[in-house]
Order: C-alpha cells, then sequence, then structure tokens
C-alpha cells in the first residue's frame, strides 16, 4: 500500500509532543516572559513614560507595547523551536524520525507549528497583560494578526535552522542573545527612529527588525517609521530565506545525518 499523500497522524503526534513539553514548563515558558514584560511596563512605561512627551501622538507607554510583544516574539520563537529541533538531536532520536515514514516538511510543519502557537499565545498574554497597564487601540486588528503570524512563522523558522545548525547548549543563546535581542533593541523598540539623527536614522535602516516592528506599531496607532509596503516584503524576503534554509537542510542533511 503507498504511503499517505500527507501523514497527519505523525504531524499530529510531534505536534502534541511539543505542546505537552511546553505545558509542563508553563511556568518558565509564559510567566517568565510576562513577568519580564511587566516589568518594563513599570520602568519604561511609568518611571520613564512619564517624563516623556508622546511620541507620534501616542503616549510612550502604549508606544512600547508593539515593540515589547515583537522582542518576545522573536527570542522566544527562536528559543521554542531551536529548543524542539536541538533535543532530538541530543537525543539521538532524530535519526527514528528521519527513517519514519515522514517527510522532512512535515517534520518541519510539527515542529515549527508547534512553536509558532507557543509564541502566539505568548504574544497574546503579553497583549493582555499591556492592557492593564496602559489604554491600547488596535486600528487593523487583521493586519495586527497576519504581522504577528507571519513574524512568528518567519523566527520560528528561523529558530529550527538554528537548533540544527548548534553544535551544543551554548550556540542555542548565541543569537537570540548576543543578535537578535541587541538588534531589536536598535530596531526602534523602545523609540521611534525619526528621533535619532539623520545619519544614524540611514544606519538603522539597514537594521531588517525596524521594518518588523514598524509594520506590527502602525497595525495598532496607523504609524510606521518606514512604508508598510517595505514592511511586508522584508517579512516575505526573510520567510523565503529560512524556506530555503530550511530545504537546503533536508537536501544536504547538514548536521542531521552526520
Amino acid at each position: 500500500m503507498s504511503a499517505p499523500i500527507f501523514n497527519s497522524h505523525a504531524v499530529w503526534a510531534i505536534y502534541r509532543f511539543e505542546m505537552a513539553r511546553f505545558m509542563r514548563t508553563a511556568v518558565q515558558s509564559v510567566l517568565t516572559p510576562v513577568l519580564t514584560t511587566s516589568l518594563y511596563f513599570v520602568v519604561f512605561g511609568s518611571a520613564i513614560g512619564s517624563r516623556m512627551t508622546t511620541i507620534d501622538g501616542v503616549a510612550y507607554g502604549a508606544f512600547i507595547v508593539p515593540g515589547l510583544i515583537m522582542l518576545s516574539l522573536f527570542t522566544e520563537g527562536l528559543s521554542n523551536a531551536s529548543f524542539g529541533i536541538y533535543v532530538q538531536k541530543f537525543t539521538g532520536t532524530i535519526y527514528e524520525l528521519l527513517s519514519a515514514p515522514i517527510s522532512a516538511w512535515e517534520m518541519v510543519l510539527a515542529f515549527v507549528g508547534a512553536a509558532v502557537t507557543k509564541s502566539i499565545i505568548l504574544g497574546v498574554l503579553i497583549l493582555a497583560t499591556a492592557s492593564l497597564f496602559v489604554p491600547l487601540q488596535i486600528l487593523h486588528p487583521l493586519w495586527m494578526a497576519a504581522f504577528l503570524g507571519l513574524t512568528a512563522i518567519t523566527f520560528c523558522l528561523f529558530g529550527f535552522i538554528l537548533g540544527v545548525w548548534a553544535k551544543g547548549w551554548e550556540q542555542l543563546s548565541l543569537i537570540p542573545f548576543l543578535i537578535v535581542t541587541p538588534l531589536t533593541f536598535l530596531g526602534g523598540a523602545f523609540y521611534s527612529i525619526d528621533m535619532l539623527p539623520p545619519f544614524w536614522r540611514t544606519v538603522t535602516l539597514f537594521n531588517p527588525i525596524v521594518y518588523l516592528i514598524s509594520g506590527f506599531r502602525w497595525s495598532f496607532y496607523g504609524t510606521a517609521d518606514v512604508a508598510v509596503g517595505n514592511s511586508l516584503a522584508m517579512i516575505f524576503v526573510f520567510l523565503c530565506v529560512c524556506l530555503a534554509g530550511v530545504g537546503w537542510i533536508f537536501k544536504t542533511g547538514y548536521r542531521l545525518k552526520n
């Protein structure tokens, strides 16, 4: 009998396993980021925000909400996706998956799908937490959901690549904390890049995180540092690069079969 075109049972099994691990570590996975975000609001929103004027007509405490959600989405998406596939490599069970009747893209769909689900749940919880501290408005809710979903998918794919690439536990945190987090802080998460001098504003435009945060903030308040079309284009470019990277990994067996 021929193999099924789409092995939904295998995808669902891996997805449930990853979500069960998420539930077992709910305190670490959910409570810690939410508490950290609350501290950001206390420090930046209350202490610093009370001394600042509005930015583009938006109160500072509300202005930083999209940036905080994106910061959590970037770091948690990378962490969840990279940890899920790296554990399979670390324990050696990756060979069982590679020999099972499940295609490479079905495996990616299961691992990345679980990581995306976790990231979106966390993003919604942080949004709910933010509403307790500052008044929020979402002018374009459908675009907000689109930016949230596309960014989560993209960074979870990037996390999957990171998990395959990493040779040790230390490397799992290398890119998120040494590259992604600094780029997020320098990408307009807590300020508008229009506040920068012209030279530094031009330099900042080479930071891809700027486009993701700007587009997401536009969906809330209708203001953006860069054109919304450019933000969408940057997301799709990053998404295509990640898809190509995943395809190359399974085509060559890079750090999966050796």
